[in-house]
């Protein structure tokens, strides 16, 4: 499976992906309801601080926004023409920072590590008899993979611009869901291959146990 962790043994690496996400939720709420622009630089600089001290190989990570540049610009030129400008620059702070957090999240944790830290959001829907990691697959996939398809279309939209010159262009949405759709089905096959959403469930759980206990009465029943 195609994974955007990045292996490392920086004080992020070993913070737990439940204070991670909580605190990413936090900071988060903090930043939209944040409106001075000085603030919100400084938010944009010690974001950037947070990757430099990953090393060189996380200042290369910071590439993550590149994919949204593009429209960054733009929204910054319509509020430019509109003659608030300062809202703009508020606008592009806010999205770039955001974006930049959670992908410091997702190159900082391992898809194991964030099932386990929301699975227990989860827990509840045992009592309807359905897994907790169900879920907490998909809510993990989603956040690893968002900015490997920004990635996608970054890269589509390059080779675009290399061969006729244009920025962008509806002919891009076909082959960027045909990518989407083979990235999907590589992420099924490799997951199908693991067992599904069980081949995640820890060790020791009850659906293990029920597993084991399963494989024994089989092994009793004469053929």
């Amino acid at each position: 499976m195609m994974s955007l962790y990045v292996p490392g043994q920086s004080w992020l690496h070993r913070c737990p992906a439940g204070v991670k996400f909580v605190l990413l939720c936090v900071i988060s709420a903090v930043l939209l309801a944040m409106h001075d622009l000085w603030l919100l630089g400084l938010a944009f600089v010690a974001t950037l601080m947070l990757y430099a001290s990953l090393g060189p190989q996380g200042v290369r990570q910071v590439s993550a926004l590149k994919p949204l540049a593009f429209l960054l610009v733009i929204l910054f030129l319509f509020h430019l023409m509109t003659g608030d400008w300062q809202q703009g620059l508020r606008l592009i702070l806010h999205l770039g920072s955001m974006v930049l957090l959670a992908n410091l999240v997702t190159i900082t944790t391992r898809l194991d590590d964030m099932m386990a830290a929301l699975r227990p959001i989860f827990q509840p829907i045992r009592f309807l008899g359905l897994s907790p990691s169900v879920p907490a697959l998909a809510v993990a996939l989603v956040i690893r993979f968002v900015p490997e398809l920004l990635r996608v279309y970054n890269a589509l939209a390059e080779a675009y611009r290399a061969k006729t010159g244009a920025r962008g262009s509806y002919r891009l949405i076909a082959p960027f869901m045909i990518q989407a759709l083979a990235m999907s089905e590589n992420v099924a096959e490799a997951l199908s291959a693991r067992g599904g959403a069980s081949g995640f469930e820890p060790a020791g759980s009850a659906r293990d146990k029920n597993a084991v206990g399963g494989a024994a009465m089989k092994e009793e029943i004469p053929s």
